[in-house]
């Protein structure tokens, strides 16, 4: 019978730096230099005092907004983390969607200012539609119809996320309503034009383009989007 000779093979030196290279990303990653493709976005409120959010991630450049731990009807401060980076001196920044005009910005924190927390569902809002969805998973787990801003007063499309919830005093209002950082054409409008989602005391508009901006839902559907999507829930409004 033929002899079969086995060798201890060397590992190549590219094979080397490979595997080096390995344990120095899931280092970083334990370390939290590096996010997962998966960690964002997340929801935050703000550990203390006040935050400055800047144009880009350093303390020298510009300052966009400046939040206050609690709102003046004395709740957490939410906001939204869109991702992370390693600022000068190994400083770890956090990429924010701001709730302020216009729609669409980003801004910069430092991350220790920030306490995190996962937000497990997202929202959906199809103008065309005139549908809401509650995403989890890739899947809809919750859907309604809903009556949307009126021509002119269009409700703007973008991504955004609910900044507070609350049972309204208005019966206009519904059963229930929500903050968002999305903000109308309305400047006068309260909150200097925040679009709100929000039940309805007039059902027989729902699908229709009546409102200022603002997106309609049964009251029914508003006492369920309460227990699925609390502050901090990311909202994309689409055409």
């Amino acid at each position: 019978m033929p002899q079969i000779h086995t060798s201890k093979r060397h590992p190549s030196k590219a094979r080397l730096v490979a595997c080096l290279a390995a344990l120095v990303t899931a280092a970083a990653l334990a370390d939290g230099a590096v996010a997962a493709p998966k960690a964002y976005p997340k929801a935050a409120v703000i550990v203390s005092g006040t935050l400055a959010a800047h144009l880009r991630p350093d303390v020298a450049s510009p300052t966009l907004k400046v939040f206050r731990q609690f709102r003046s009807d004395f709740r957490p401060t939410t906001l939204l983390v869109l991702g992370e980076r390693r600022g000068a001196q190994g400083t770890r920044w956090l990429k924010l969607s701001l709730p302020m005009r216009p729609n669409g910005r980003m801004g910069w924190v430092r991350a220790s200012a920030l306490h995190l927390r996962s937000v497990p569902r997202s929202i959906v809002v199809d103008l065309s539609a005139r549908r809401l969805r509650v995403v989890e998973d890739g899947r809809t787990r919750y859907s309604t119809r809903v009556a949307i801003g009126r021509r002119g007063m269009e409700t703007p499309t973008g991504r955004f996320y609910l900044t507070a919830t609350f049972k309204p005093k208005e019966r206009f209002l519904g059963a229930h309503a929500f903050e968002t950082s999305a903000y109308s054409k309305l400047s006068e409008w309260p909150g200097g034009g925040v679009v709100g989602l929000h039940g309805t005391s007039m059902p027989q508009l729902l699908g229709k383009r009546v409102s200022h901006g603002c997106v309609r839902m049964s009251n029914a559907a508003a006492l369920v989007l309460k227990q699925l999507a609390p502050a901090g829930t990311p909202l994309t409004i689409v055409p």
